[in-house]
């Protein structure tokens, strides 16, 4: 699968070598070549990442478009949100989706065809991660965080969406959460997969006699550093130690991702192993790994109270899911649902993928659009709030002139595949090209 977007210059003629380059943002360099240092000693590469995302998004059974969304200067002087969107004919209210750290839109592989078959979704790269523009963050962790969420906003402005379901995992979450505080009238429903960030960080944490003195005394010294300086330190061998460390994270994929199970890896590696300003913004946000600065179970109660939210954690999951249930009874008559998906860990998405993608089918379908043209019931229906009216749709073609172009082939065996161990899986449907749209800009 593949395919370019070609747009003309000023006198009307594409330039082919540009069209070959629009859909991959290059970084800035610094003056003193020290990041393309980096990337020859971390073997990555903006196209590198693009060649491993496509592949992985091959493996889905309906059309996609991805494109960079420019969103101006958001953080930097010109950010561009990398931006994947399935079914955007589609009437439906549209379900938007942030990843955790260090992830990207790849790993929502097992999930986008379930929410994408009734419904318009995007999914994009977090700004600072995947193959989103890395712009620095402020080290405050309060002005940090609301630099992510403008980035959000700025986003939504010009893909046009009037209001959204938004869906964010582990870091995603605290973000999604964020923003509904502060654009509550964007969000119909809020779900946050084993969201990151809730609850207060123990006072004895750190402490406890149950852990070694040397091995404190190591984590003292490290907690200055970004999360994963580790596989990028290991430079070239970047891959091998997401490989070692993370065997897990392969075998979620396997049934998927059969043929190329290293795949995985790799998208990590290349996610990870660039310049790591999305992860410095993450650190600067949190008080230590599993704990945020400003917890967010002090102020989600604060979210309107028309706006539902739904949790979704996993039983295995290293997130404390008490948070969920606090919130609950923080929250009174407004609506607070809560599910622990059995099994899973802290990535549910991908752990019980079958489970996962049913639960937030089953929150996207109160909003879905009745036979007579109207919605249905509005969750919050007891609190006498009617429902929002139909929202503008999206609109994608912000380009004056746009070509595309393909070559026709479809990528043989590309097949995607659901674990079975639970639920029924989704009706199957034919398989379609994907196209890889390249830089959607402002006009």
């Amino acid at each position: 699968m593949s395919g370019t977007l070609s747009l003309p210059n000023a006198d009307g003629v594409v330039n082919a070598v540009e069209s070959q380059s629009m859909d991959i943002e290059v970084p800035k360099n610094n003056g003193f070549g020290l990041w393309q240092w980096l990337f020859n000693w971390t073997s990555t590469s903006p196209t590198m990442l693009r060649a491993v995302e496509k592949k992985i998004l091959s493996y889905l059974k309906l059309p996609y478009r991805g494109y960079f969304v420019d969103i101006g200067p958001a953080v930097g002087d010109t950010d561009k949100i990398w931006t994947v969107s399935m079914n955007t004919d589609s009437k439906e209210v549209p379900l938007v989706m942030l990843h955790g750290l260090g992830a990207g839109v790849a790993l929502w592989v097992m999930n986008l065809d379930s929410f994408a078959k009734d419904r318009p979704v995007h999914a994009m790269d977090v700004l600072g991660f995947g193959r989103s523009s890395r712009p620095m963050f402020a080290k405050d962790a309060l002005v940090c965080e609301k630099q992510f969420v403008k980035s959000v906003e700025e986003w939504r402005r010009e893909m046009n969406i009037n209001d959204m379901i938004l869906l964010g995992h582990s870091m995603g979450g605290f973000i999604a959460s964020s923003y509904a505080l502060s654009y509550p009238e964007r969000v119909r429903h809020l779900i946050l997969a084993d969201p990151w960030g809730f609850p207060e960080k123990p006072p004895d944490s750190t402490t406890t006699k149950q852990i070694p003195l040397w091995l404190r005394a190591i984590a003292r010294v490290l907690t200055p550093l970004n999360p994963l300086w580790a596989l990028r330190a290991a430079g070239p061998f970047g891959q091998w130690v997401v490989q070692k460390t993370r065997p897990d994270i392969m075998r979620k994929f396997q049934n998927t991702i059969e043929e190329d199970i290293q795949l995985l890896p790799q998208y990590i590696h290349q996610c990870n192993a660039q310049n790591p300003t999305g992860e410095s913004a993450f650190h600067s946000m949190m008080q230590s790994f599993g704990w945020a600065k400003h917890p967010m179970i002090h102020r989600i109660k604060d979210v309107r109270s028309d706006i539902p939210i739904t949790f979704i954690y996993g039983s295995r999951s290293w997130i404390d899911s008490s948070s969920g249930e606090k919130i609950k009874s923080q929250r009174g008559t407004s609506m607070v649902d809560i599910k622990i998906v059995t099994g899973a860990g802290h990535h549910v998405y991908a752990d019980k993928p079958d489970v996962f993608n049913r639960y937030v089918n089953e929150t996207c379908d109160i909003y879905k659009v009745s036979s007579s043209g109207g919605h249905l019931p509005h969750p919050t229906a007891v609190l006498q709030i009617p429902p929002d009216e139909e929202h503008e749709l999206p609109n994608l073609n912000t380009a004056e002139s746009v070509e595309i172009k393909t070559d026709g082939n479809v990528a043989e065996g590309a097949t995607a595949t659901t674990t079975t161990t639970v639920h029924e899986p989704s009706a199957t449907t034919t398989t379609t090209p994907a196209v890889d749209l390249a830089d959607v800009k402002r006009k």
